[in-house]
């Protein structure tokens, strides 16, 4: 092989590196391998937990950094003065319900032949004084009765006719018995009572706070013993599962991705790749916060999206910043 063949095939294999080293000299447009690279931050959530009732907190079992199922008791309040709020109240709806029996079952037999008794006895003292009255209205004019007998024994039968009159109402109050509106108001105490006794039984499960979520006990705020106001924090919850990753991605990369895109997750210093899915993104453009790192570290508009991690571990925590990779990502547009 002469010199000028070898420095020909040399020339030949310099033209094919440059021409893969530039891409045809420009004219194949940049190299493009389907994947694109988000960065955001494991998403903290935590709930402040208290009782909606004051008292004075009887045990708490965990302590900070314990991990807790759903449902999990984390602290009880001394139910001692709310059982004695039940027992009163329930006490209270024996009363009322008594009151409105007595209502609804009108007044006793006996009642009414008392009543009826009171009758006849004021119309037997009418008739005597009617007797009196007729028997000295002829003596009066005559004079064999002074007036001011007579006068007296008018001022009787009067009074006689007064009392009958009396008796003949309180007889037939008796026998009608209550009115509707006093049935009505009896049954309105008796409900009150209803409800007292039922608030009274909420306020006794409320003595028990337990775990909305799984997750780890992050701050114990009160100790047993101490006296807590309503709503006052006790424990923070940090809740991990699911767990979702804030990340965000430049405006020109927002068509690539859609949400149920199968995604890769990294965390410094961590050799494990996690697995996720692309939730939600967002509908509204923002500009960079400031403790996401971008390859670009300049604020631009981005759009938040929402990671949910399929197989987190403990090594994954909350606030860690990560690295998000879509290999499923469409190819971005050419200009």
């Amino acid at each position: 092989m002469n010199r000028r063949r070898i420095a020909a095939i040399l020339a030949l294999v310099a033209l094919l590196v440059a021409g893969l080293a530039t891409r045809g000299f420009g004219l194949l447009g940049p190299a493009d391998n389907g994947g694109l690279t988000m960065h955001g931050n494991v998403d903290i959530r935590q709930v402040d937990l208290g009782f909606r009732v004051a008292g004075r907190i009887a045990s708490i079992p965990f302590d900070e950094g314990a991990h807790v199922a759903a449902g999990a008791v984390l602290a009880a309040l001394d139910p001692a003065p709310l059982h004695d709020q039940l027992d009163a109240a329930v006490a209270q709806i024996a009363v009322a319900g008594a009151e409105l029996d007595k209502r609804r079952n009108g007044n006793r037999p006996q009642d009414i032949a008392q009543a009826r008794a009171k009758l006849a006895d004021a119309q037997a003292s009418l008739a005597t004084a009617k007797e009196d009255y007729d028997r000295r209205a002829g003596l009066v004019k005559s004079g064999a009765v002074s007036q001011a007998l007579f006068d007296s024994t008018v001022a009787k039968y009067r009074s006689a006719q007064a009392e009958v009159d009396a008796a003949a109402q309180a007889l037939s109050l008796e026998q009608a018995g209550y009115r509707r509106e006093d049935i009505e108001s009896a049954r309105a105490s008796r409900q009150q009572a209803e409800a007292q006794a039922a608030k009274a039984k909420t306020d006794l499960g409320d003595t028990i706070l337990r775990a909305p979520n799984a997750g780890t006990i992050l701050t114990r705020a009160r100790e047993p013993g101490a006296i807590v106001q309503a709503g006052e924090t006790v424990l923070t919850l940090t809740i991990d599962r699911p767990m979702r990753v804030r990340a965000y991605i430049p405006e020109p990369d927002l068509s690539r991705i859609s949400p149920g895109m199968a995604v890769n997750v990294t965390a410094d210093g961590n050799a494990k790749t996690y697995h996720g899915t692309i939730g939600a993104i967002a509908p509204t453009a923002e500009f960079t916060p400031k403790t996401v790192q971008t390859e670009a570290l300049r604020s631009d508009l981005v759009y938040r999206v929402r990671v949910i991690v399929n197989d987190p571990d403990d090594a994954l925590r909350q606030g860690a910043p990560v690295t998000i990779s879509v290999p499923s990502a469409r190819a971005k547009a050419k200009n």
